[in-house]
């Protein structure tokens, strides 16, 4: 699908004031400024007693994040898909109990953790390579840098490291001393999710329907097992009559024909490796490729979700400023006791 490059991105300036963020990428602008929205973002703010800020590891870890960013380089390097991996992991810690790295935590006699809920299990990877940065950090600044940081940070070069947007990550994040199996298995959103139920998953942490719309273009980047998308094998979301949907729909039964819904497809096959906009592009053309992803750009989901995935296919500057300020506003989210009451782990799998 051809867009037309614009000669003038219209920057929203509120929003780059709230991210306080570094400039971001906008080499990837195409379209012209699509419908405008009404839904806001919400606040999930920082929880009393820790405060984060970008300065947090200045003096006693200066070298912190140029330690994660050169990791998770020759990580993205040797295996592309290991950004999505290193972004989701943070996604998935975020939504349980908030950013404390107990989605790191191995099980225990004391409690199960989170990497054998539905959501994780036999999905989440890139374990070793935050092992690997956690190890050096101890090496060179022991019991300094939380791994609940390194996630962050992790997944902000990851996101780089794809060719998207910079942001200042705000750092001083404690790890958690338990996890739950249950709260990953009732937080996380399903990829069979609609868009009332989608918005509902963000609601509850303090995140907005925009936030939703935002941080679901992470999925620009990364695949999924054929079992995360068999609605979409069996036609949900598929106009009847349209050669082109009906193309997509084949494409991806004869993908996952005979693997026992194990076979990987791409999120955006158009360009699988590149953080961009076509994510939102491939939702206009009804080749999005799990069913929560679709729903977004139909009419069922609500005028607003739909108009915004519009805005973000036609300006990619405008997604770049929204997703990096929604990462933030996620990366604040804070355990229901407080960061006070947490760690900062020797190893990450474990607690002290």
């Amino acid at each position: 699908m051809e867009l037309a490059t614009v000669a003038l991105v219209f920057l929203l300036s509120a929003l780059a004031a709230a991210a306080d963020a570094t400039p971001v990428n906008k080499s990837c602008v195409t379209g012209g400024a699509g419908a405008s929205v009404s839904i806001g973002y919400g606040g999930a703010g920082a929880s009393a007693g820790v405060s984060l800020g970008g300065d947090a590891y200045l003096s006693n870890c200066p070298l912190a994040e140029e330690i994660v960013r050169a990791a998770v380089e020759n990580a993205v390097a040797a295996d592309p898909r290991m950004a999505a991996s290193l972004l989701r992991l943070h996604f998935h810690d975020c939504f349980v109990n908030g950013c404390d790295g107990s989605v790191l935590l191995d099980d225990t006699s004391f409690f199960i953790g989170e990497k054998t809920a539905g959501p994780n299990a036999n999905s989440l990877r890139g374990f070793e390579v935050i092992d690997a940065i956690k190890a050096e950090l101890e090496q060179l600044c022991p019991e300094t840098v939380s791994c609940a940081d390194v996630l962050a940070i992790a997944a902000r070069d990851s996101v780089v490291a794809s060719g998207g947007p910079n942001w200042q990550v705000e750092l001083g994040r404690k790890d958690s001393r338990t996890a739950s199996l249950q709260a990953a298995n009732s937080n996380l959103p399903a990829p069979t999710s609609g868009v009332a139920t989608l918005v509902q998953k963000f609601t509850d942490v303090g995140l907005s329907a925009k936030d939703m719309v935002a941080l679901s273009g992470a999925h620009t980047i990364g695949k999924a097992r054929c079992t995360t998308f068999s609605a979409r094998i069996a036609g949900v979301g598929v106009s009847a009559g349209s050669a082109k949907d009906m193309g997509f729909l084949q494409s991806l039964q004869q993908l996952c024909a005979g693997s026992a819904g194990s076979a990987l497809a791409h999120l955006d096959l158009a360009t699988p490796a590149t953080f961009d906009n076509q994510y939102y592009i491939n939702l206009l053309s009804g080749e999005g490729l799990l069913p929560s992803d679709q729903a977004l750009a139909s009419p069922a989901g609500g005028e607003d979700i739909a108009a915004l995935v519009a805005d973000y296919a036609f300006d990619a500057s405008l997604f770049f400023d929204d997703f990096a300020a929604s990462m933030l506003r996620m990366g604040r989210l804070a355990p229901s006791g407080g960061r006070a009451a947490g760690e900062v782990r020797r190893n990450c799998r474990v607690v002290n």
